[in-house]
């Protein structure tokens, strides 16, 4: 794990989630005292805060909600030990959300801040802004 650089480590995990990967592939990216945070968006009007086992948790459980899950990085920022990611993401929803049917794909541009410590991510900070019109 050390001898990757920190920019090499969140794109791995990107790409882990990216692939469909659950709590067991994900977990070896996440420090124990892991912290996502996901800022109000489209679907969390008041966000959310999550520590490690509820994000692995929400990892399996997004195989019921999405399929074919797409990250774009357009643009990547790396300082020490802090990532910060621009992505257009995508998915194909497997039900109904506000917004969307099952079956559309639902498309969101992002921004995620990492930081890590020894070589692993101990916060993630999400901005995404949801597309709620078809293209």
């Amino acid at each position: 794990m050390s001898d990757s650089t920190p920019l090499d480590r969140v794109l791995g995990f990107v790409k882990t989630v990216e692939a469909g990967g659950g709590a067991a592939e994900l977990r070896p990216f996440l420090a124990e005292d892991f912290k996502l945070t996901e800022w109000p968006h489209a679907l969390s009007k008041t966000g959310s805060t999550r520590a490690l086992a509820e994000t692995l948790a929400g990892a399996d459980h997004s195989k019921e909600i999405v399929a074919n899950q797409r990250f774009d990085v357009v643009r990547t920022t790396s300082q020490e030990n802090r990532v910060v990611l621009e992505m257009n993401w995508s998915a194909t929803l497997l039900l109904d959300l506000p917004h969307w049917d099952r079956g559309d794909t639902i498309r969101a541009r992002s921004t995620a801040v990492f930081e890590l410590r020894d070589g692993l991510i101990i916060s993630q900070d999400t901005y995404d802004c949801y597309y709620t019109t078809p293209e």
